[in-house]
């Protein structure tokens, strides 16, 4: 039998509602769930809502003293530094523990499940506490019990991860290779599973909604589009550009982001042209980015940050001549609304809700397309009215379309639906 929940966890009415946010890792700076956790906590905050965050590690930077931080720890297995690492015995506090190393030796990735057993546990305790909770893509097992407490729950998903193991399968060199992907990525059937199962879905784009519906098999009646913000204190323009500087924020590594792509187009750009890139991201030792760049002899024409802070990300992106952002698929793309917001004059490919985020205000090639990317370089380089026109167009519709307030807004409104929604069906069950 359900247990009984308090009447105040459940009609809040049209007052402040007691948020916990859930994510299972939140890099502040690279990664869209960690940006999405930081920008969304504080819009609620300053909305009026009271937001608890519920996060593994890498924990995230909160711009608001008001949201509370409960950690819940992992093994932080991955962290950059030590990644794939063997704990000490005295690191393991119980069974989730064990479970999590024991997935990870045989070559899977277990956060999002450990961490929603984790999470459940914490709300088992405080259920009385939340209102509401919106996880942010765990899409764990342990989320299912969520509304069993008597908790109504939304979810984020940005785009389905089915999507990154796809591409990663098809960029991976041999049979070997491919094994271990499909193994890495076998949490993606988990999440595909408890997503036909928890009820609303916020997503970021109608191209994300066409994936989730086609992947994880959601009623698209649960999903909703809900763009994202961008935070124009941090990203707007800031005057002289250095001569040459292209710019781009992803993942080194990940053959999604399509960083191999630019460094080729660079590569062939700077036989011709004085150019030079900055990638913010930091590429693993001796990892197929830097094995990448020494084959193409770019030397000091290629450069990787990372660890910069918000001021300096800022500084950066409206440093540049061009941005671009050359992945093989997007959800969103924050980078893209970022670089926009900068007034940088942006190449995007044509792929996934990329031309649906961008609309016109940006150069549009097709991912992979090597030839077409040097070639827009080029143009651009060679054309400062252009760059200029391409710039302002995307200032313009940043501005017109893309204000954290207002996801905020429509996300609390979310919030009520799946609230009201609970208590009918409490009542409709006699409770």
């Amino acid at each position: 039998m359900a247990e009984a929940v308090e009447p105040d966890a459940l009609e809040p009415g049209d007052g402040p509602l007691r948020v916990a946010l859930l994510s299972y890792r939140s890099k502040p700076h690279c990664g869209g769930q960690g940006v999405y956790l930081r920008h969304l906590s504080r819009e609620l905050v300053d909305l009026g809502h009271s937001v608890e965050v519920f996060s593994g590690q890498p924990y995230p930077e909160l711009d608001r003293d008001e949201i509370v931080l409960t950690k819940v720890p992992s093994l932080d297995l991955y962290r950059d530094e030590d990644p794939f690492r063997t704990p000490g015995r005295e690191e393991f506090r119980d069974w989730v523990d064990v479970l999590e190393f024991a997935h990870m030796r045989t070559g899977g990735f277990p956060e999002p499940l450990t961490f929603s057993l984790r999470a459940l546990r914490e709300l088992r305790r405080r259920r009385r506490d939340f209102d509401v909770v919106h996880d942010n893509q765990v899409l764990g097992l342990g989320n299912l019990g969520i509304t069993r407490l008597g908790l109504p729950l939304v979810t984020s998903i940005h785009h389905p991860i089915s999507v990154d193991r796809r591409i990663e399968i098809e960029a991976a060199p041999d049979l070997k290779a491919k094994l271990g992907k499909r193994r890495w990525y076998g949490f993606v059937t988990m999440q595909s599973q408890v997503a036909r199962r928890i009820g609303p879905v916020l997503t970021v784009s109608g191209s994300s909604k066409v994936d989730i519906v086609k992947d994880f098999k959601v009623d698209p009646h649960d999903i909703h589009i809900l763009p994202l913000g961008v935070d124009t204190r941090i990203f707007h323009p800031r005057g002289e550009r250095v001569p040459g500087r292209i710019v781009a924020m992803a993942s080194a590594d990940a053959p999604i982001k399509g960083v191999d792509v630019l460094l080729r187009a660079v590569a062939k750009v700077a036989t011709e042209r004085d150019v030079h890139v900055v990638v913010v991201s930091r590429p693993k030792a001796d990892g197929p980015t830097e094995r990448l760049v020494r084959e193409l002899a770019l030397g000091d024409r290629v450069r990787f940050v990372s660890g910069i802070s918000d001021e300096e990300l800022g500084e950066l992106l409206a440093s540049a001549e061009v941005a671009v952002v050359p992945s093989r698929y997007e959800g969103f793309s924050l980078p893209a609304v970022e670089h926009m917001a900068s007034g940088t004059p942006l190449v995007a490919s044509r792929a996934g809700a990329l031309p649906e985020v961008v609309g016109d205000a940006a150069i549009l090639v097709e991912p992979g397309d090597v030839e077409e990317l040097a070639g827009v370089l080029r143009r651009l380089h060679d054309s400062p009215e252009e760059r200029g026109k391409v710039g302002a167009a995307g200032l313009a519709r940043v501005q017109e379309r893309y204000a954290w307030r207002a996801v905020a807004q429509a996300t609390v409104g979310h919030y009520r639906n799946a609230i009201t929604q609970r208590r009918y069906l409490r009542m409709a069950a006699g409770r």
